[in-house]
């Protein structure tokens, strides 16, 4: 049992750092988070090139994490982990289940919201992070 906590801690700080990365720098341009949500198919072109761009710097760092700690991942829980994250990270960056779920919990104001913060944005990435931290247990568990 320890062990799978220690790889789902390593793997949990992994995936954070990795989205961080990923979602604000190295894997999504301009033109991908300006239209990743726009309806047909140039919505979806632009998403799935966010979405594999995302997860290869993600997959990297994971396998450098791996590698460098030999840690015990096994190909199914990296599979399913990656796997869900790719479906969940698309399914969240077409916005509309973001905002669905913002104004089904009371809080269409936070979903409009732009200033002090925007309220989509703190939302999508807290969805992501916890996302993120299926994942991790995937990874660890399976």
């Amino acid at each position: 049992m320890l062990v799978s906590a220690i790889v789902f801690a390593v793997v949990a700080a992994t995936l954070y750092a990795g989205h961080q990365v990923a979602d604000h720098v190295f894997g999504q341009s301009d033109k991908q988070a300006a239209h990743k949500a726009a309806p047909g198919w140039d919505g979806w072109r632009h998403l799935l090139g966010h979405i594999v761009a995302y997860h290869l710097v993600v997959v990297v760092m994971l396998a450098i994490a791996i590698v460098a700690l030999d840690l015990p991942v096994t190909v199914v829980g990296l599979t399913a982990g990656v796997g869900f994250s790719a479906a969940s990270h698309a399914l969240l960056d077409r916005r509309w289940p973001v905002r669905w779920l913002l104004i089904q919990t009371g809080n269409r104001n936070f979903a409009d919201r732009q200033a002090p913060v925007c309220g989509m944005y703190l939302a999508d990435q807290s969805l992501h992070a916890a996302c993120l931290w299926v994942s991790a247990l995937l990874i660890a568990c399976l």
